[in-house]
């Protein structure tokens, strides 16, 4: 069933078609998504970032944080010199920034809209973006980068010498604007999660509030709680769980702990 830009399924069959039916892509008769996806396990749930839930003044604090965070991290964390790098190693040790994560596996997007056995009387969902199509809307400065790197995503590398700073992203244009950063693979947990993030030009521009603004750029897909532990338990049959997604013994002990959890 649609509503506006969701998609209710019913079943596992349902959400699979869902979440594929529009990875054809017909310039190179294949299947490659033009979607990126995030699982979330509720649909009340927004797309806030970290750093907006620190308080009032979170505009203002962004670049102390970051700041602090290089100033304090072990010498042998040292990647590189752009703001963009420390950026992404912060998110990823859970700093609060203006980032959010995203995968290009639907798979993995549904392993976090049901890993949370504690919200499962919440319907779950997963966000789908057309990653590909959002980059029309990036100032012309950023799009020829990508154009020239034959890309439709930015790495720190390539985002640096255009944008080297949080005030650079805001000085192109007057609107806000979406861009697509994919991490240094700081550690098997991204490499495995198929990981990226988004990232607004403004800190305090809301990702789903600019979404809503282009509705030809994403839909959701709303998985019912009553479909959750069969997603669940056919995930677990895939190996698409903790063990797998957060190397190291706390995604194992995380997995056996749900894995062990009666409904």
């Amino acid at each position: 069933m649609h509503h506006g830009q969701d998609i209710v399924v019913e079943t596992w069959a349902e959400l699979q078609e869902a979440l594929f039916n529009h990875s054809w892509d017909t310039s190179i008769n294949r299947f490659r998504s033009a979607y990126v996806y995030r699982g979330t396990s509720s649909k009340l749930f927004d797309l806030g970032t970290s750093i907006m839930r620190i308080g009032p003044k979170y505009e203002e604090l962004e670049p102390h944080l970051l700041r602090n965070f290089r100033k304090y991290a072990y010498s042998n964390y040292s990647p590189g010199d752009s703001i963009w790098n420390w950026l992404a190693l912060a998110q990823h040790h859970g700093l609060p920034t203006r980032l959010l994560d995203w995968t290009y596996s639907p798979y993995v997007a549904l392993h976090f809209a049901t890993a949370n056995l504690n919200q499962y009387e919440q319907d779950g969902c997963v966000w789908c973006v057309n990653y590909v199509k959002s980059s029309e809307h990036l100032p012309p400065t950023l799009r020829n980068t990508l154009k020239e790197e034959g890309s439709n995503v930015f790495t720190p590398e390539m985002l640096e010498p255009v944008a080297p700073s949080f005030k650079s992203l805001k000085s192109f244009q007057n609107e806000d604007y979406v861009v697509f950063l994919e991490p240094p693979s700081l550690d098997t947990r991204i490499v495995h999660q198929y990981a990226l993030f988004s990232m607004m030009s403004d800190v305090k521009a809301e990702l789903g509030k600019w979404l809503q603004q282009h509705e030809e750029l994403y839909f959701r897909v709303i998985i019912p709680k009553e479909l959750k532990w069969e997603v669940r338990d056919k995930l677990d049959q895939a190996n698409i769980t903790e063990r797998v997604l957060m190397p190291g013994l706390s995604g194992l002990s995380q997995w056996l702990k749900r894995h062990y959890t009666h409904s």
